[in-house]
């Protein structure tokens, strides 16, 4: 994997995002993006093709704090220190991703990167060193440094911490 995230896909992304930081959430158009990337990232054991060929990304699985019914989502992570992390931007909202809500609630939760599918624990990152990963995450891929400006709220990070499999 690259250091660098690639955002050449910045138009298709800002376009999602300003779905994503509407108050009523992602609309049809970000669900059906979403449905197709998980449909074509588990056909080809998390290779995808086109712009978002060079991106990290991983599917996670969250239990509804609400419905209780299991959620997927494709997002962005990188390892930093020997750790899976992602950031909950929903594209510089004020509010933060329901995905984020849900792990919060129910911290376990089910992470599928490449091929591997495992359990993990969600570990919100306090400071300091959220805002030293987000700094990092931020040079790496500016439009993240984007959605903090366009927010007041400080965006969370979150640790993907490998649960171990019983058998």
């Amino acid at each position: 994997m690259s250091d660098h995230i690639d955002l050449s896909v910045a138009n298709l992304l800002d376009g999602l995002a300003g779905e994503i930081r509407s108050p009523d959430g992602p609309g049809n158009f970000t669900k059906a993006f979403n449905q197709t990337l998980i449909a074509e990232f588990r056909a080809n054991n998390g290779v995808l093709i086109g712009e978002l060929a060079d991106s990290p990304l991983l599917l996670l699985t969250t239990t509804g704090a609400k419905t209780g019914q299991q959620r997927t989502t494709p997002l962005a992570y990188m390892n930093m220190d020997q750790k899976i992390l992602v950031i909950a931007s929903r594209g510089g909202a004020p509010m933060n991703p329901v995905w984020y809500e849900n792990l919060i609630a129910t911290p376990n939760v089910m992470v599928e990167i490449n091929s591997e599918t495992f359990p993990a624990l969600a570990i919100p990152i306090d400071e300091p060193k959220r805002s030293h990963y987000f700094a990092d995450v931020a040079a790496r891929a500016p439009a993240f440094a984007d959605y903090q400006r366009r927010t007041d709220r400080i965006i969370p990070m979150v640790e993907l911490r490998r649960r171990p499999t019983s058998g």
